[in-house]
C-alpha cells in the first residue's frame, strides 16, 4: 500500500493532474462547513462569484449577506457577528480584504480576539490581466504581523478545502487564508497530510532545502525533479502555514541541507520567505535564496508569463538553488 507522500510523487510525475483553481476548494469548504455547522454564516463584498462564496450562498441563502462594496463595513460586521457566536466568513479580493479593511482587521478583529476568518481570493500575480491594482502581493506580510491571526496559504485546490474546514473546526480565533483565481495544478490527494502549524515534506532530499508556499510548491517539485537528474538532492517542503510557523520542521530541513531555497508568490520581503529566515536566524543559520516578487508592483499578462517574468517559475527555482549551493 503506497504512503501518502508515495502517492503524491505518482500523482505529480505519473498521473494526470487536473487544472483548478484555488478558490473551489475555499467555496467546496464553506458548503461542507454550511452543511455541519448552523453557526457558519459567509459575507462577501460584491464578489460572491468570484470567489466562490456564491455556492455557500445557494444552499444556505438566510446564512449569506451580501454586503456591497463596503469591505470595512463587511469587518465590522463580522466582527460583531463572532462575537454573538456565529463563526463568520468574510470574502474578496485580497487587495481589499485584507487590504482595504486593514483597520478594521486589527482593531475590531484580532484586538477583540474574534472568531472571524478572512478569505482574501485573487492573490498574487496569476491574478494575470487584471493587473496591479489587483494582485495582492503584499498580504501574507499585512497579515503575519498581526497578534493572534493565523495565516494560511494552501497550495492547491484539495488543500484550500482542508484549510478552510480546520479554519472553523480547530480554530477558535481570527485566521486568513489566502488563494489564486488561475486554474493551478491540483498535486496533493486526500490522503496528503494537512495540519494548520504544520509543513510536510514532500519531497526528501539532503542537498538543499526548497521551503514553498502556496501554488509555486509544485513549480517547486518540479525544479526539484529536474535538478535530481544533474545529480542535485532537492527536499521540498510545504509551508502551508506561515503563522504559526512550523519552527521545528523548517530548522530540521536547514540543519539537514545546509541550505535553503524559499518560493512563494508574493513580496519578497515581508512574506513567507521572510518568515523562514526568520526562524533560520534564531535556530540555525544557513545560506538563504528567495523567490518571490522582486520588490516590484505587477502588470497586466497571462499567469504563466508574469510567473515567469518576474523570476518565479521553476528555472528561477532551479537558478536559485544553484546559487546558494556555492554559497554553502
Amino acid at each position: 500500500m503506497l504512503s501518502a507522500k508515495a502517492k503524491l510523487s505518482k500523482k505529480i510525475f505519473h498521473g494526470g493532474i487536473d487544472m483548478l483553481p484555488t478558490r473551489d476548494g475555499y467555496g467546496l469548504g464553506l458548503v461542507w462547513l454550511g452543511e455541519n455547522n448552523p453557526n457558519v454564516v459567509v459575507l462577501t463584498g460584491d464578489l460572491s462569484e468570484s470567489t466562490r462564496s456564491s455556492w455557500f450562498a445557494e444552499k444556505f441563502p438566510k446564512r449569506f449577506i451580501e454586503v456591497g462594496v463596503a469591505e470595512q463595513n463587511m469587518m465590522g460586521i463580522a466582527a460583531g457577528l463572532a462575537l454573538s457566536g456565529k463563526i463568520p466568513f468574510v470574502s474578496s479580493y485580497a487587495t481589499f480584504n485584507p487590504g482595504r479593511n486593514w483597520d478594521q482587521l486589527r482593531v475590531s478583529v484580532c484586538y477583540s480576539g474574534a472568531n472571524v476568518k478572512i478569505a482574501g481570493a485573487h492573490a498574487g500575480i496569476s491574478v494575470g490581466p487584471d493587473g496591479a491594482t489587483h494582485q495582492a502581493l503584499e498580504d501574507i506580510a499585512i497579515t503575519r504581523v498581526l497578534p493572534d491571526l493565523v495565516v494560511i496559504v494552501p497550495c492547491d485546490k484539495i488543500e484550500a478545502q482542508k484549510a478552510t474546514i480546520a479554519m472553523a473546526v480547530e480554530i477558535k480565533g481570527p485566521a486568513y487564508i489566502r488563494f489564486g483565481r488561475e486554474k493551478s495544478p491540483v498535486f496533493t490527494t486526500e490522503d496528503t497530510p494537512f495540519k494548520i502549524g504544520r509543513a510536510e515534506v514532500f519531497r526528501e532530499g539532503d542537498d538543499v532545502a526548497i521551503i514553498g508556499s502556496g501554488m509555486l510548491v509544485y513549480n517547486a517539485l518540479q525544479a526539484a525533479e529536474e535538478l535530481h537528474k544533474e545529480g542535485i538532492s532537492c527536499q521540498v517542503v510545504n509551508n502551508h502555514t506561515i503563522k504559526p510557523i512550523d519552527r521545528k520542521t523548517i530548522a530540521a530541513a536547514a540543519r539537514k541541507c545546509g541550505a535553503v531555497v524559499t518560493v512563494e508568490e508574493h513580496q519578497i520581503n515581508g512574506g513567507a520567505g521572510s518568515a523562514v529566515i526568520e526562524v533560520l536566524a534564531e535556530e540555525y543559520p544557513v545560506p538563504v535564496e528567495r523567490v518571490g516578487m522582486p520588490d516590484s508592483f505587477g502588470q497586466s499578462g497571462q499567469p504563466a508569463e508574469l510567473i515567469e517574468h518576474y523570476g518565479m517559475g521553476k528555472s528561477a527555482i532551479i537558478k536559485a538553488v544553484k546559487k546558494v549551493l556555492k554559497r554553502k
